[in-house]
């Protein structure tokens, strides 16, 4: 897959975007806001966004990079179209989280927090989903999976192939 995303293909979500920075750019912490709104508008952050963000907020792009690369709400690129979160969280990791990432990443033969070359899968292990009753918990697409186990695994997958 090719992240070198062209921003330039949606030339009115582009200029919606550049007017909101204009409007946080005097606002303590307007970086935050900037990386949130164009994570929702993109799905990830664009190098493009971020020189973008650099120049209208008037900060150098080391400053954006320092802050999404912080918080791993952020991504560098786009999620495959089946995104799967398996929680490592404490409750999931004592039972197994990390057997099932590792499941996960042999099966589809990308690393955890990556995206398959063809743009199907994505898979990252994340904090906690706030299923700790259910543990270990995976989330494909946005749906929950408690109780998983990595016997569990192809047959979850198969809903979404």
């Amino acid at each position: 897959m090719d992240y070198n995303y062209d921003i330039e293909q949606d030339m009115d979500k582009l200029r919606d975007y550049i007017d909101y920075l204009r409007i946080i750019k005097n606002e303590p912490g307007a970086v935050m806001p900037a990386l949130q709104r164009a994570q929702q508008d993109y799905g990830f952050i664009p190098e493009a966004i971020v020189d973008i963000i650099a120049l209208e907020l008037g900060i150098h792009t080391s400053e954006i990079y320092g802050v999404a690369t912080f918080y791993s709400q952020f991504r560098f690129e786009p999620k495959g179209e089946i995104d799967i979160a398996v929680c490592t969280g404490t409750a999931c990791y004592v039972k197994g989280a990390n057997d099932i990432l590792t499941e996960l990443t042999n099966l589809l033969g990308i690393k955890n927090g990556e995206t398959s070359k063809d743009g199907k899968y994505s898979i990252e292990g994340i904090r906690c989903i706030g299923a700790c009753g259910l543990a270990p918990v995976i989330k494909v697409n946005g749906d929950i999976y408690g109780n998983v186990s990595s016997k569990d695994i192809d047959k979850i997958l198969k809903k979404y192939r």
